[in-house]
């Protein structure tokens, strides 16, 4: 026989205790929710920071098609998402499974772990989201989370045809031509490979907030960011 995992008898242990109920209040639970919309999305296959949370209920832990950055503790972990599992996890992901890649602190407060969980039941469902947003239960906004603006129409001021390193600077030439000097620091090399993010062939820079001088050079690939960034000193 085959022996449980140790992420597996952590969580029996963790559900001994939890006494988890599905009784909550979901209008209670979409206010409770405004913690996890900076990292999941409700919409299907938008994946974030975590997995999209589409489609949760009764889904195998560590087990979302087309999100791959699960910890092996999670995904190895063996159990189902429940209002039991739900309810110990949400007390202390890292106490629940050691290992797991979640940066976050718990829910100490019994009745908004079992508000918030009633409210993940029905979000978690195929249309869940839709009837919970026709309802007034929760604001669409929740659907796509925190998900980045699209930028594959980005204009031409905006859009990267070359970045040249120099020193401590990149000097960035956008598809109308102009060129600007921006201190490295200030520059954030990003990814998007998403259908949010460039073009093939171009990067897209963008302002990225602090005092207006920091700013987000993204690519819609690895190869377009090869392509583009270079160290030259030429000109300067």
């Amino acid at each position: 026989m085959k022996r449980p995992t140790i992420a597996a008898t952590m969580l029996i242990g963790a559900l001994a205790v939890s006494g988890a109920r599905a009784d909550g209040n979901p209008a209670r639970g979409a206010q409770v929710y405004r913690v996890c919309v900076a990292c999941h999305a409700l919409e299907p296959d938008l994946h974030l920071t975590g997995p999209s949370l589409a489609g949760l209920w009764m889904r195998p832990a560590g087990q979302a098609e087309g999100y791959a950055r699960y910890s092996d503790a999670l995904r190895d972990a063996g159990f189902f998402w429940d209002a039991a599992a739900l309810d110990a996890w949400l007390i202390d992901p890292a106490a629940m499974i050691p290992g797991t890649s979640m940066t976050f602190p718990g829910i100490a407060d019994a009745s908004a772990r079992d508000d918030l969980i009633a409210f993940l039941e029905r979000a978690g469902q195929p249309g869940g989201p839709e009837r919970l947003i026709e309802g007034d239960v929760m604001p669409a906004v929740y659907l796509r989370g925190q998900a980045p603006e699209s930028v594959r129409d980005a204009p031409a001021q905006a859009r990267v045809v070359a970045a040249r390193h120099c020193s401590d600077g990149y000097t960035i030439e956008t598809e109308d031509g102009a060129q600007s000097v921006y201190w490295e620091k200030n520059i954030r090399l990003k990814i998007d490979s998403t259908e949010t993010g460039p073009p093939p062939g171009v990067g897209v820079i963008l302002g990225a907030g602090m005092h207006g001088d920091r700013y987000s050079l993204i690519f819609g690939s690895l190869a377009d960011l090869k392509r583009l960034v270079s160290e030259s000193c030429e000109n300067q």
